[in-house]
């Protein structure tokens, strides 16, 4: 079989080419040259001669296995005598055993993680997650006004949870929480469907309300995010939305509350906390909220202390029961004389 060359041409007469061959089941570019055209006035104007300058390099680090494909998203820079070439996002293959690139990839060693020296018992390493915010985030106020003035309140603090893949195929977790002091909230109301809009750029968060009038309750139906994280394999943007939500179910016209920490989930690998949260949706009047119904979390966490300090008491009076029955007992072994 020939060697497989790549050649790419440009300008008037410059071009780069890569010589690839293998050996022991791997393949590797072998050869990199690199042509100018010295007659070129528009890049060479001041040039001494006017032929064509060839240099080449053995020195370039692309090699792979063989029926791998080769990739490397960092710059790289090949030292020539009188050029320098830096290659950056590479993806390539030579000997390909068909016409598209092999699934499973070769990654560059400037693509890996970085190792760090160890002198324990080398283990698997699991996949890297990125440690939460120490804090929980801070409440924001968030409110949605039409022609007929306030139509949505809002308090509640935002915090984000994705897990995504990077380029080096690890699956990551990503936390971030959303900073009420650069949320711009928007949205619209009518009558049984109510929208949310908050945007902390680069991250977009859509809630979506809606009324059942089986139940006289309304309850959170939609939920949507989109946000651009670096170095994904999708891409920059990450995208998710879930229409067939029936959290925060609420009596129309009170409020939905709940202290705790919440978790929407969203899909499998995003869902939204809410810490602090406070919302009514349909029927604001005065710009106030209206009484509101605790969530279940609230009213369990309201259960413990009631729980213990009833069985406290009980056996408060269990003890004084019995010091009281082991008190007459005493006295009875006794008579006046």
């Amino acid at each position: 079989m020939t060697a497989p060359v790549l050649v790419v041409s440009f300008g008037n007469g410059h071009s780069l080419s890569m010589n690839f061959t293998r050996h022991n089941g791997s393949y590797k570019m072998d050869v990199l040259t690199v042509s100018f055209n010295e007659s070129d006035n528009v890049h060479f104007p001041n040039a001494s001669s006017k032929g064509i300058l060839v240099t080449f390099s053995r020195s370039a680090d692309i090699s792979a296995k063989m029926n791998t494909t080769y990739r490397c998203t960092s710059d790289s820079t090949v030292h020539m005598k009188n050029v320098n070439v830096t290659l950056s996002h590479v993806r390539m293959e030579a000997f390909p055993s068909n016409d598209n690139f092999s699934k499973t990839e070769t990654i560059c060693h400037a693509d890996m993680p970085p190792t760090v020296p160890s002198t324990t018992l080398v283990t698997t390493l699991a996949p890297t997650t990125v440690t939460p915010p120490t804090s929980n985030p801070i409440p924001g106020v968030y409110n949605v006004t039409n022609s007929n003035g306030t139509c949505l309140l809002a308090k509640m603090g935002l915090q984000i949870n994705i897990t995504y893949t990077t380029l080096l195929n690890e699956s990551i977790m990503k936390v971030f929480n959303i900073l009420p002091n650069s949320t711009h909230a928007d949205g619209n109301c009518s009558s049984d469907r109510a929208s949310l809009q908050l945007t902390d750029d680069p991250t977009k968060l859509i809630f979506v309300f809606v009324v059942n009038t089986t139940t006289n309750k309304f309850y959170l139906k939609e939920l949507s995010i989109s946000t651009r994280i670096p170095s994904t394999a999708q891409g920059k943007e990450i995208t998710a939305k879930n229409d067939s939500l029936t959290y925060l179910q609420t009596t129309l016209g009170k409020s939905y509350m709940c202290h705790s920490e919440q978790t929407l989930q969203v899909n499998p690998n995003l869902s939204i906390n809410t810490f602090e949260l406070h919302i009514q949706p349909f029927r604001v009047n005065d710009a106030k909220y209206g009484t509101a119904e605790e969530c279940q979390m609230d009213k369990d966490d309201m259960l413990i202390p009631i729980i213990v300090g009833a069985a406290l008491a009980g056996l408060v009076l269990i003890v004084l029961i019995a010091y009281l029955i082991g008190r007459k007992r005493s006295h009875a072994g006794y008579q006046t004389i």
